[in-house]
């Protein structure tokens, strides 16, 4: 028997993390679990200090990170998403974004992490890595990747009947 008890969906705020938190609502609420929906801000700067570079106005940069990124996380949880599924938006800032969404995810035993993929070309991924690769090997628990567009066995009915059957 699968029991979810706390389903992470991470989120860039691009097109398939959108997908990924359709998924993630879906799952929720099938299973009757919590929601947390996690962006990592990617701590370039801090990068950069480590060769002894630090920015003069370092703390105003990642504040301004921090406050457009808090901004764009609440507006993507939704109050329906609060309220019927204890959906938690969740900041955080670390060096490698992956290494983040794992932490977090082993902190608060996640059972199930869901995260869009954006499915670059070989030489992008060559040049960059993918962060949903990297939590794949790391993760304390199963990954569901979504690629969009891809074949979804989440449609707009589906959702639909969930939501009827919760009422």
């Amino acid at each position: 028997m699968i029991a979810l008890k706390n389903v992470l969906v991470a989120t860039d705020f691009s097109e398939p993390s959108s997908r990924a938190l359709e998924y993630g609502r879906a799952l929720a609420r099938t299973f009757n679990a919590s929601l947390h929906v996690v962006h990592v801000i990617d701590n370039v700067l801090l990068q950069g200090m480590a060769g002894g570079v630090v920015p003069v106005n370092y703390g105003d940069l990642l504040g301004e990170l921090e406050q457009a990124a808090r901004r764009q996380l609440e507006a993507t949880v939704a109050e329906d998403d609060r309220r019927e599924l204890g959906a938690k938006p969740v900041l955080l800032t670390f060096t490698d974004p992956a290494h983040g969404i794992v932490t977090y995810a082993t902190k608060e035993k996640i059972d199930l992490i869901v995260m869009g993929t954006h499915g670059r070309g070989v030489w992008s991924h060559l040049l960059m890595g993918s962060v949903a690769e990297k939590v794949v090997r790391m993760a304390p628990c199963p990954v569901l990747t979504v690629r969009h567009p891809e074949r979804e066995f989440v449609t707009p009915d589906a959702l639909q009947l969930v939501e009827h059957a919760q009422k």
